[in-house]
């Protein structure tokens, strides 16, 4: 783990320049680490839209982040659901019609720890569907406007990605037998980790311009434990979130913004807090298991998931 590129005191928000003109899409941006980071981009003077799936809840940040920065903040809000392949498909046709350009795609939305195995619209396990597929396709169908303006991807992951089978349940990905909250959890993260570093690898080959980084935000704050979580899942991370050991969701943002602005990093790397358990500190580069660089794994996956969401890649 090393800080030794920003300091002791790691990356902060101090080191962003002035983002004017600047463009910038979050998903997930209504409560927690998307709305930090939406609000850090904003008042650098950067452009923020909004993906999330409730209007009025997206609505109701806007003018809390107008309220805290000013009303001539450049932010808007296009619908997405990710649990819901055609609205992805919605929204990338939205984006690409209204945004002239993309500096960075930021996929920070999520779902965990679902106490019953859920499907999504399209009939994939819950976490598996919102954390991993609708990424995998999104990305896919803005990956063109990204490239046009040399832009970023960011996928914000989670050390939960480790806490799993440490492997690609390619047997029995959708959890139809042996379904449990965390495990399911895990998969989706490091699915989402599998296909981030392989699309490094296809970036490179076919000699784009797309940075792609990968970071997970430590133990933050947020609103990610939801309701229908295990009870004990619910009770321990109260507990949890107000010990020393959880930082607040404005520190969670910390790494996504970093990989969305900072110049000159490593792309095959994973950011976070690099304290206790990497789950708060100094943001920095963390250690990373080396079964994420598996490429025949990855080359799997890759083909499973053109399948499973009806999407070719082509550079």
């Amino acid at each position: 783990m090393s800080t030794q590129y920003f300091g002791k005191n790691g990356w902060t928000p101090e080191r962003i320049k002035n983002l004017h003109g600047k463009t910038y899409l979050i998903t997930g941006t209504n409560t927690g680490a998307g709305f930090e980071a939406a609000r850090m981009l904003l008042s650098k003077g950067a452009e923020v839209v909004m993906l999330n799936r409730s209007e009025e809840k997206t609505l109701k940040a806007i003018d809390s982040l107008k309220e805290s920065i000013g009303s001539h903040i450049k932010v808007s809000f296009i619908k997405l659901d990710l649990s819901s392949l055609s609205s992805v498909r919605r929204a990338a046709e939205e984006v690409i019609h209204k945004i002239p350009h993309i500096d960075a795609l930021i996929c920070n939305a999520a779902v965990a720890q679902i106490a019953t195995r859920t499907l999504t619209a399209d009939g994939f396990e819950m976490q598996l569907g919102v954390n991993y597929y609708a990424y995998f396709l999104l990305t896919q169908l803005l990956f063109d406007k990204i490239e046009q303006s040399k832009g970023r991807i960011v996928y914000v992951s989670s050390e939960g990605y480790k806490m799993g089978l440490k492997r690609i349940k390619f047997e029995d990905m959708n959890f139809n037998e042996g379904y449990a909250p965390n495990t399911a959890y895990a998969q989706s993260k490091l699915a989402l980790m599998v296909f981030a570093y392989e699309l490094q690898r296809r970036i490179k080959k076919a000699q784009k311009q797309v940075k792609v980084y990968v970071c997970h935000p430590g133990a933050a704050k947020t609103s990610l434990i939801r309701p229908n979580a295990p009870w004990l899942t619910r009770a321990t991370w109260w507990i949890l979130a107000h010990s020393p050991l959880v930082q607040s969701a404005e520190k969670g943002a910390y790494p996504e913004v970093m990989c969305a602005t900072e110049e000159n990093l490593k792309q095959e790397a994973f950011y976070g807090p690099t304290g206790f358990m990497q789950w708060s500190g100094p943001v920095g580069e963390c250690k990373v298991e080396p079964f994420v660089f598996d490429e025949t794994a990855a080359a799997k996956l890759w083909a499973i998931s053109e399948e499973a969401t009806h999407c070719k890649w082509t550079f």
